[in-house]
Parts: structure tokens; C-alpha cells; sequence
């Protein structure tokens, strides 16, 4: 509970939370702009990223005439003091992690800055997306040089991350939709998660196990944190789950473009559409993306099954733990496994995701103005933007760690590929099926 990043991302991610809530509490009375709470500027100033941009890059580091450095510097000083503590104690050299820390976060800037360029952000080409192929480029060409390693920490920055998206799964609001997105998101996920396996390992016959629930899980589940999770509890190697994230960018860059587009062009019901986006797409941020190019209501049905859908990491975690312990690598004739061993494997992180959630879905129901404040302030006001520089310095580290060569004898024959085509296709299908059955059928007009 001292050495563990899983462990060290449920303390990172808990002060973080706690620190957001005390922020927002210290500022008195709500204040409401356009019926919505708004977040006092003392300190929203504090909390940026760079912007959209024409021509100048430039223009990425002001709002409305303001500059948007010392918030950005203030996210960049508040993620360095947090992982530098924790990898000091951890045993790591503070200084070389810092050196590391700062260039990985410039990193981190720059694929924010193309990602806000008009053209590419018209397309929803997302931040996540431009920091996987900057750390690609210069893990390919001139290698990663050495003095960023100490901060190459992918799977570190994620699991902290994803505590924090605990925060922003709130039973109340999920309840809203309740049977209808369920039905979307956790009679879909698991049929294609266990088909897409099976898939691979009776028809493909894909010799790593791993690789291939890894892919599963990612492409069924929400893309990256899934097969982080996954990859954990099947202690799957790092080649494979870089393998597994890259494939589901490129899928998702482009089915967030081409699915809105098909959804206009065949007229389909907003309401039925946003749960089919929210069912297939990967990232969170890429569903929000799409379904705001359908359309409010399509956008608002989309990022909700999602977040039905997200509970499910933990879920499945723990199911590919079991499986894992009990049936993968047990011993011919070795005594049998026990639950200390399935405890052992099982990603602790999903622990303070899963409590994140149960606090602040408590705190959003029984607090006065608890809408207000846990998610209008405390969630999409300050942690939710933290979570998003986590993410970003993530896929950052996941390209630094990607080299084509190491991930060659894992392509091979292209099953890989097909495993997500074919898995990917089976999600559009049953997806669209049940979303019309819920959204469509049973429960129209549920909104």
C-alpha cells in the first residue's frame, strides 16, 4: 500500500477530490450563471489548458484576452508537487523525476495545442489522440531519451486518473436513464466482450491470451482505462496493451467522425443515436465530441451510457482476476488457487474509483444544492479538468513506451486488427439493436 502504483493512484486521486471539495466550499454560497453553477474566478483562473487556434499557435494561451500560462503552469505545478511526493517515497530521485516530469507535461501542452487547431478540432482529432502519436514519433526515430523515462509512468497517471472519474459516475444522474441505458451498456458490453474472445482464441487462434482479452475489454468496454484494467489483472505486458490503446484511437478517431455523419444522413432518432454512440465509441470525451455534433439531446443520452457503461471496469477486472487465477495459469497437479491470489492480481485502483463514485453520488444527493456543487463545481469545475491533463500525460507516456518493432511479433497475420474489426462490427450491430429496443421501442420518450 506504500510501493503500489495502484494503491499510490487511490491516495493521489483521494487528495486531489478532497482538496477540489474544500476548494469549492471555502467560496461560500453557489453562485448561478445561466441557471448552471459557476466557478468563482479566483479560482478558475487557476485551472487551464491551452485553447482553440486559426493560425497562430500561439492564440492557444489566451481566453478571452486573458492568458491562460499561469493556469496552466498551476495544473503543471499541482500534477509535480502530487507525483514527485509520491515517487520520492516510493524510493525514486525527486530531482531526475522532476527533470523527467516537466518535459513529459511540455509534452503534454503541445498535443493540446494541435489538438485546438480549428481544422483538426472541427474533426475531433482529441488532445488524447495527438499525444499517442507525438510520444510514438519520438520513441520511433531518436529513441526516448533517457533523462523522460523517470516520468514515463502510463499506467500511473490513469489509474489516478480514473479515481477521479469515480467522482463523476453519479448513481442519480445514471438513474435517470435507468433500465434503458442498462440495457445499452451492460447486456451489450459483456455479450461482445465474451464473443470477441472466444472469437479470438477459436477462430483466430491468438497465441497471447492476454493480448487477446486485452483487446476485448478495450474495444467493448471504454478503450484505454478498460485495457489498463484488464491488463493489470491479467498481467498482461506493456507491448500489448500499447497495442490494444493504439487500436482503439485510430478506430475511435474515426468512428467519432464517421458515425454522426452516417446518423444525419439516414435521419436516425437523436435520443436512439446518442445511446448507440455511448455504447460503442471508446473515450469518454470522444462520445461527448460526437454526440455534440448531433446534436443536445443526442449528446446528453450518449455521455450518459457511457458512464453506465464505465462501471463496468471494475467489473470486468475483477472477472478476468478470477478467470485468470482459476482457469488460465493454474498448475497441472499445483494446490489450488485461493482469494488471497485473485486479491493479489485484482487492480486496486478500481477500489477508489468505485468509492469515489459511492461519496460524491451520496454527497450529490443528501448535500443542499448538491447538484450544484459536486456536479457543476467540484466534478466539471476542477477535477474533471485535472483528470483530463492526466490523461494527456498518459497517452503522452504510452507513446514513449511504443516502438513498431517490439509490437511486430503481435501483428501477426494482422489477427490483432481483425480481432477489432470483427469485435467492433459485432459492438455497431448489437449496440444499434438494443438502443433501438430500449430507446425506440420500450421505453420511447424517456426524456
Amino acid at each position: 500500500m506504500t510501493t503500489h502504483d495502484d494503491w499510490w493512484a487511490i491516495w493521489l486521486g483521494a487528495l486531489i477530490l478532497v482538496g477540489a471539495t474544500i476548494a469549492v466550499l471555502a467560496f461560500g454560497p453557489v453562485k448561478f450563471v445561466d441557471g448552471k453553477a459557476a466557478l468563482p474566478s479566483a479560482l478558475k483562473n487557476w485551472i487551464a489548458k491551452p485553447e482553440t487556434w486559426a493560425s497562430n499557435p500561439l492564440d492557444a494561451f489566451t481566453k478571452s484576452g486573458k492568458s491562460l500560462l499561469p493556469g496552466i503552469a498551476a495544473m503543471g505545478g499541482l500534477l509535480l508537487a502530487l507525483f514527485t511526493g509520491a515517487q520520492t517515497l516510493r524510493g525514486h530521485n525527486p530531482l531526475r523525476f522532476t527533470i523527467a516530469f516537466l518535459g513529459v507535461f511540455l509534452l503534454g501542452v503541445a498535443s493540446f495545442v494541435l489538438a485546438g487547431q480549428h481544422l483538426l478540432h472541427y474533426y475531433n482529432l482529441e488532445y488524447v489522440l495527438w499525444a499517442l502519436v507525438l510520444g510514438m514519433v519520438i520513441s520511433n526515430t531518436i529513441g526516448t531519451p533517457g533523462f523522460l523515462k523517470p516520468a514515463v509512468l502510463p499506467e500511473f497517471y490513469i489509474k489516478t486518473g480514473l479515481v477521479l472519474l469515480g467522482a463523476e459516475v453519479l448513481f442519480g444522474l445514471l438513474f435517470r436513464l435507468g433500465l434503458p441505458g442498462m440495457v445499452v451498456s451492460w447486456i451489450t458490453t459483456p455479450i461482445v466482450f465474451l464473443l470477441s474472445y472466444l472469437f479470438g482464441q477459436k477462430v483466430l487462434r491468438i497465441e497471447s491470451r492476454s493480448l487477446n482479452i486485452v483487446i476485448s475489454a478495450d474495444m467493448s468496454v471504454c478503450g484505454a482505462s478498460a485495457a489498463i484494467a484488464t491488463g493489470a489483472a491479467c498481467r498482461a505486458k506493456k507491448e500489448e496493451v500499447s497495442l490494444a490503446v493504439g487500436l482503439s484511437l485510430a478506430f475511435t478517431a474515426i468512428m467519432m467522425i464517421v458515425q454522426p455523419i452516417f446518423i444525419r444522413a439516414v435521419d436516425m432518432d437523436p435520443v436512439v443515436a446518442g445511446a448507440w454512440m455511448g455504447g460503442t465509441i471508446d473515450s469518454t470525451g470522444a462520445v461527448a465530441a460526437a454526440g455534440k455534433l448531433v446534436g443536445g439531446e443526442a449528446e446528453k443520452v450518449a455521455v450518459t451510457v457511457k458512464m453506465i457503461q464505465n462501471v463496468l471496469i471494475g467489473v470486468m477486472a475483477f472477472a478476468v482476476a478470477v478467470y485468470w487465477t482459476t482457469k488460465v495459469e493454474v498448475v497441472p497437479n499445483g494446490p489450488p488457487p485461493t482469494l488471497w491470489e485473485v486479491w493479489y492480481r485484482f487492480p486496486k485502483f478500481v477500489l477508489g474509483f468505485l468509492a469515489a463514485s459511492i461519496i460524491f453520488s451520496i454527497l450529490y444527493a443528501v448535500l443542499p444544492q448538491g447538484e450544484a456543487l459536486v456536479q457543476d463545481l467540484i466534478t466539471k469545475g476542477v477535477t474533471s479538468p485535472i483528470r483530463v491533463w492526466l490523461f494527456c500525460l498518459a497517452f503522452v507516456a504510452i507513446g514513449l513506451e511504443t516502438n513498431f518493432r517490439e509490437l511486430l511479433p503481435y501483428m501477426k497475420a494482422g489477427k490483432p486488427l481483425t480481432l477489432y474489426v470483427v469485435g467492433q462490427t459485432l459492438n455497431l450491430v448489437l449496440s444499434f439493436i438494443m438502443s433501438w429496443i430500449a430507446f425506440g421501442w420500450l421505453w420511447k420518450g424517456v426524456l
